[in-house]
């Protein structure tokens, strides 16, 4: 992995006579060295490297300006204080670079490799199976609609036996993930910006998704940043390592979508998931990240649903991934895929701005440490895929319904079917007529 070599030496710049700034792609560290060494140790060809790197990512590319920032702090012209101010220029620019890509998949071009495909369910041919939410108005189960007076756009409520579902949806994934390890911790909502953008996450410019409160603090975007939160500034001891815990949070994120396919609750600003994160050695991420693949398959398998495995290509990976799986469903009333898990593996993008440390047991030296997520349920688009696999032919009234896959059975007091709810008022919109 010449390229991860190459960026943990991006840069060797003279601070001091007795101190200099090493500046990587992922994090900013001070050593000692003599006065007289003070030399770039990238070569303009490594830094084509990295600039062919953000290029195949589809990420800012910001090289050329690294170069002029460097070219600046070694000229004889600069004052100390330009000096100061061009070095804070350039480790900001450095902090955006993103993560190194794994070879396999320098040859994707922008195109994912699908690599398995699941098939458990005959559906309902196109054009006879129904949406989501026509099915969910129906049954009396959903409401989307006319909430933007209180609400706010792209909200939504779920009720009865709906409700019920998601929270089955979580029992049951907790209940898989646990036994195999997985320890739960419940995470705050609320973070500091520098716990976000240390995860990968930008929260300035006009395409941030993060939603920033008047405190300076965000919503966070998926436990992820929590659970790696949790372990910044930690020193852990080889032996305790793979770390593997899990959350149940709400996420929020700020994007929105005019796309048909994507309407309803398929990409909504809030919604619950349950989410798998590990800390591991670099020797033992990859496997790790095969480990978290693998339990989510299982938990789709058990749900009955068809979806399929993709090897997704660089341009996908965003900012800290190495390397990155998704799994997406076939909804059926939508005659579509849509990703609805994910899993990846960060390397040391993440440990190196948060310092999560591990000692080695081999020399008791301090090394980064590598992390690892990935998405075992994320309610609202599986909701999607189940509600739209599942849906039932009618009893001849015009009432639908919705068979519940038999994992979630034990999970809804052993309901097995989900018909129209009566419970909760339906909601008809009038006009106001004013008396007179």
């Amino acid at each position: 992995m010449k390229l991860l070599t190459n960026v943990r030496k991006l840069l060797l710049l003279q601070q001091s006579p007795k101190q200099r700034l090493i500046t990587t792609a992922r994090t900013i560290t001070k050593i000692s060295q003599p006065h007289d060494e003070a030399e770039p140790a990238l070569t303009s060809s490594e830094l084509d490297e990295l600039e062919r790197n953000c290029e195949m990512r589809h990420h800012k590319n910001n090289i050329p300006l690294i170069r002029q920032l460097v070219q600046a702090l070694h000229s004889t012209g600069q004052t100390g204080q330009d000096q100061e101010q061009t070095r804070r220029q350039l480790e900001e620019q450095l902090e955006l670079l993103p993560n190194a890509t794994h070879p396999r998949l320098l040859g994707y071009d922008n195109q994912p490799l699908e690599l398995a495909n699941y098939k458990h369910r005959v559906l309902p041919e196109q054009g006879v199976a129904k949406e989501f939410s026509d099915l969910a108005r129906a049954l009396n189960l959903y409401r989307m609609d006319h909430l933007g007076n209180y609400t706010g756009h792209k909200s939504y409520y779920l009720t009865g036996q709906l409700a019920m579902m998601e929270q089955a949806i979580i029992q049951y994934a907790l209940q898989s993930i646990t036994r195999q390890g997985f320890k739960l911790i419940s995470v705050p909502d609320i973070l500091p910006r520098n716990i976000i953008e240390a995860c990968g996450m930008r929260t300035e410019g006009e395409r941030t998704q993060v939603y920033k409160l008047d405190t300076g603090e965000c919503l966070s975007g998926t436990s992820e940043m929590a659970l790696a939160g949790f372990f910044a500034q930690r020193q852990l001891a080889e032996q305790e390592l793979p770390v593997k815990v899990a959350a149940v949070s709400r996420c929020y994120r700020a994007e929105t979508s005019g796309l048909h396919e994507e309407k309803g609750i398929y990409r909504v600003h809030q919604f619950t998931k349950v989410e798998m994160f590990a800390i591991a050695t670099p020797e033992q991420s990859e496997q790790i990240l095969e480990q978290f693949k693998n339990t989510e398959i299982a938990l789709f398998k058990q749900l009955g649903i068809n979806f399929r495995l993709l090897d997704m290509p660089p341009c996908e990976l965003g900012a800290p991934a190495y390397q990155k799986y998704d799994i997406e469903a076939w909804m059926p009333g939508r005659q579509m895929w849509g990703e609805i898990s994910s899993c990846s593996n960060c390397t040391d993008y993440q440990a190196k701005r948060l310092q999560i440390k591990y000692r080695r047991d081999s020399d008791g030296s301090l090394a980064y440490a590598h992390t690892i997520n990935g998405t075992a349920t994320a309610i609202p688009r599986l909701l999607i895929a189940l509600i739209e696999s599942y849906q039932g032919a009618g009893n001849g009234n015009g009432n639908d319904s919705i068979q519940i896959p038999e994992v979630l059975v034990p999970f809804m007091n052993g309901q097995r079917t989900i018909t129209k709810n009566k419970k909760v008022p339906e909601i008809k919109l009038v006009k106001f007529i004013k008396s007179t």
